[in-house]
């Protein structure tokens, strides 16, 4: 309890065992025991009620220890201390209060109340109060309101805090209050700021490696977190749980698989994964982003303990890597153990549900879901839901999520619209974009993808180019190369290759399968030899492994009646693939 320990001198006894806390009324009715065994032996059972976070015992020692407050300032501070990481800070607030002189140590005790309890304004609030007072701050309290500043999304103050740092020299005295700043620039993304900061440590531990390897693997930087990795081991300093959890979330987000492996070997010889549940769902969560979902699973089985966490990490792989059924199954699997499902893993079976069509699943989730009174609480949770009747084809269902949802963003909006675009209902499509603008929400990039889609399966070309050439004039979206390969398709399928070469001039690179593929969709349709000569090149030249590619030009010139030229196709994917020569001309 580093906040207290700077109240007195007096010797601490070690916590043995938190059997000290049963039956505290029995320790306080003999009052045979001097006030001075009295005193230790409450301070003993504070601080042990404060680690374990006992709020019911915190408040019934608080109870035994008001005759020695506020005139004993190392209980009152201590009671202070407990009740704050015991959560009761209405109740520390009011001790904090009756203090008649407050130094810097019952200010710690009540700003990292704050922190740890996720009230980092009021943080914040005591910081400044404590400075209108006169007192100083010391390092503790600057390691806090760093960690407020993270929280808060304040940079500036952070900053402030930083060159105040920089002019006392603490930087050099304190490793945690450095970790603690390293930790704030990470999550504000400004990682070179974080590492030249750790570059200037005297002396970095692993709790300071390990904070900016964290800050680069949240931030899709997993090549930098790995270098850091070894240029900490390279210093002499071995890794513990929470590097293997920073490091494994890195491999995971580069999909380095083998050093993955490298990793989860060493965690075993270490004989860790038995101890720290968050470790294994790490690894789980490694392998399942490295598209390794049988060591996934495998991994999670061997865990001695399961909980909601390593599962849905296990469920979203599978769900990424189009393993719906599976994911659904896993699912069940999880609520055969005992264990309930949160919102996070509501949202990945059920975009597994709207994958795989498992309309009955998705149902049970809907009832799950509006039982807990979760589709008020999570926007992301209440769009999954829509999306996955959307997807299933019962659009009224998804109608009625979309009218229930506290608030509906263009993310809401775009599911709706892909429901009915997939149900053929152009009309209905445009009449939701119209709704969109007048409600002034800002079509996003995917929303004209799901509308130019479904103006190339319907046919409608005009109102396809109309919407193409206002995208970038009326509402500020530049066409990606998704939206360009739509265009390709609609002007393709309606035989105007003049307009599909004018969309492929304007297009900024050509190096997509998917754009030749389209094109040669609609070169079989009209059965434009030559076009589709020139798409088919384009395409194997990117993967002369793309089969779809082979059997599109064999059938362009099959039903050309260019026997020659269709046995020459055929000839090239046997070459490649050792397939047989029939199976070009079975489909499109």
């Amino acid at each position: 309890m580093f906040l207290v320990s700077q109240c007195g001198n007096m010797p601490e006894q070690r916590i043995r065992s938190p059997q000290c806390l049963h039956n505290i009324e029995d320790k306080f009715i003999d009052l045979s025991r001097s006030s001075s065994q009295h005193r230790n032996a409450l301070m003993h059972m504070i601080k042990s009620c404060g680690k374990l976070k006992n709020l019911n015992k915190a408040r019934l020692l608080h109870s035994q220890s008001k005759h020695l407050m506020p005139q004993d300032l190392y209980i009152t501070v201590s009671v202070l201390t407990m009740l704050a990481k015991c959560g009761a800070m209405k109740e520390a607030v009011e001790i904090f209060e009756q203090i008649p002189k407050r130094t810097v140590v019952p200010w710690n005790s009540l700003i990292s109340g704050h922190v740890q309890n996720g009230q980092p304004e009021l943080a914040m609030k005591c910081f400044l109060q404590m400075q209108d007072e006169g007192v100083t701050p010391d390092s503790i309290t600057l390691t806090c309101i760093l960690k407020a500043c993270g929280s808060l999304g304040s940079l500036e103050i952070g900053t402030k805090i930083h060159a105040l740092i920089e002019e006392k020299g603490l930087l050099q005295q304190d490793v945690m209050l450095g970790n603690t700043l390293v930790n704030m620039y990470c999550k504000f993304g400004l990682i070179g700021k974080a590492h030249e900061i750790l570059e200037q440590f005297p002396r970095r531990n692993v709790a300071s490696w390990s904070a900016l390897i964290a800050g680069y693997a949240q931030h899709g930087r997993g090549e930098e977190a790995l270098r850091c990795f070894y240029s900490m081991q390279n210093e002499g300093i071995s890794p513990d749980s929470v590097s293997f959890i920073c490091i494994l979330k890195a491999c995971g987000s580069i999909g380095s698989l083998k050093i993955g492996e490298e990793i989860h070997d060493e965690v075993k010889k270490q004989g860790l994964l038995g101890k720290d549940i968050v470790l294994g769902t790490a690894l789980v969560d490694m392998y399942a982003k490295c598209g390794a979902l049988e060591k996934a699973h495998k991994v999670l089985e061997e865990l001695p303990e399961r909980n909601v966490v390593s599962w849905s990490a296990l469920i979203t792989g599978y769900v990424q890597h189009g393993h719906g059924d599976v994911a659904v199954k896993c699912f069940m699997e999880m609520l055969d153990e005992g264990i309930s499902p949160d919102a996070v893993t509501f949202v990945c079976v059920l975009m597994a549900c709207g994958s795989t069509g498992s309309l009955k699943v998705g149902q049970d989730i809907h009832a799950e879901v509006k039982e807990q009174n979760l589709l008020g609480k999570d926007m992301a949770l209440g769009t999954t839901l829509l999306h996955m009747y959307a997807k299933c084809g019962v659009l009224n269902k998804a109608h009625e999520v979309f009218e229930l949802l506290p608030q509906r963003d263009v993310v809401s909006w775009n599911a709706l619209m892909d429901g009915h675009a997939q149900m053929g209902q152009v009309k209905t499509v445009f009449k939701l974009l119209n709704e969109i603008r007048l409600k002034r929400i800002l079509p996003d990039p995917i929303t004209f993808l799901i509308v130019l889609n479904a103006c190339s399966h319907s046919g409608e070309m005009c109102k396809a180019q109309t919407l193409y050439d206002n995208m970038t004039k009326r509402f500020g979206v530049a066409p990606k190369l998704k939206h360009h390969t739509s265009m390709v398709l609609v002007f393709g399928c309606a035989g105007h290759f003049d307009k599909v070469i004018s969309v492929i001039e304007m297009m900024p690179s050509f190096y997509d399968c998917s754009l030749w593929l389209a094109l040669l969709c609609a070169c079989k349709k009209w059965g434009n030899v030559k076009l589709g000569r020139h798409a088919f090149d384009q395409a194997i030249q990117m993967s002369d492994n793309l089969a779809a590619a082979y059997v599109h030009m064999g059938s362009i010139y099959a039903d050309a009646g260019m026997q020659e030229d269709m046995e020459k196709v055929q000839a090239m994917q046997v070459m490649l693939h050792g397939q047989s020569s029939q199976a070009i001309c079975m489909g499109d």
